[in-house]
């Protein structure tokens, strides 16, 4: 049932009349009229009695005007909701992030974000990048922020920025006060890593086999916040983004030379769907900041 036929039953119903309505919503009467048979056809049942002067309505109509004036008021909140969608003063996004993330990148950005949309709702999730994606080709995610290498063929990326990891020690660890280290010390070095789950510890293990180094994995957690603690209270190292240990007093990054473990920082959304204007929002609010980033660099 068209729109057409609920504002021309309303009019009818207002006015009493089939020429003053027709007169009030500029179509002629004959076309009115049979807007309005069509309406009746459908329902099969007069919805207007026409035998006397003035056109009344039927038990029936006065039944449907009720429906008829709530449909149209809803579907005139609707037009209004999906003004607001696209306005960003309503709406939700949901975020997933690989873990080393959560600790310098994602709080900033949705801090960002949430200063500039208020009213969208954010749910936000830590999650392994093979998860990440799956959710995202079920839409039950709508940007992810993970990394640059996706085995999806459904999931497209955007480059964020560009990380490098480094030897991160709690400051009691004998290169606590050192810029940079080779990367064969790293034999020497007991580490407590992220467990295979994450793709930060495959990249970790590939660089390894690369340059044929061999530390002593001494644990595995599957916490970024449980890798710190333990960094900070015991002897082992860890190799996770510089980033992150700037962000502590109690931490220190210890460059790995001659050649850097980096990787690309990179937002995750599904080919070919449909984006929010939330999910547009937050994709350009990223890319400004790697925008902001690459002027840095140079």
């Amino acid at each position: 049932m068209l729109l057409r036929h609920i504002n021309y039953f309303l009019a009818v119903a207002k006015h009493n009349s089939f020429t003053r309505a027709a007169s009030a919503l500029h179509v002629s009467q004959p076309a009115l009229s049979q807007q309005i048979k069509q309406l009746e056809e459908t329902f099969g049942v007069p919805l207007f009695d026409r035998t006397g002067r003035v056109t009344r309505l039927t038990d029936a109509g006065e039944v449907y005007l009720r429906y008829a004036h709530r449909a149209l008021q809803d579907l005139e909140a609707g037009k209004r909701a999906i003004h607001d969608v696209q306005a960003l003063s309503r709406g939700t996004l949901r975020i997933a992030m690989t873990p080393t993330f959560t600790s310098y990148l994602v709080g900033p950005l949705v801090a960002s974000f949430h200063r500039r949309y208020p009213n969208i709702t954010l749910t936000v999730r830590e999650m392994p990048q093979e998860r990440m994606e799956e959710r995202l080709n079920d839409d039950e995610l709508d940007v992810g922020i993970a990394f640059d290498e996706v085995r999806s063929p459904d999931i497209e990326t955007q480059p964020l920025l560009v990380e490098t990891l480094a030897l991160v020690v709690g400051r009691e660890h004998p290169h606590a006060r050192k810029r940079s280290i080779g990367l064969q010390a790293l034999n020497n070095e007991s580490l407590v890593l992220l467990s295979g789950e994450f793709a930060t510890r495959e990249q970790i293990e590939r660089y390894c086999r690369q340059h044929a180094i061999q530390p002593h994995v001494a644990i595995e957690a599957n916490s970024i916040n449980a890798v710190i603690e333990i960094v900070r209270c015991t002897s082992l190292s860890t190799l996770l983004p510089a980033a992150i240990a700037r962000q502590s007093d109690d931490l220190h990054a210890v460059a790995l030379n001659p050649t850097l473990l980096e990787r690309t920082a990179a937002l995750l959304v599904r080919k070919g769907a449909y984006h929010s204007a939330a999910t547009r929002a937050f994709v350009d609010l990223a890319r400004e900041g790697h925008r902001a980033n690459s002027a840095k660099r140079k």
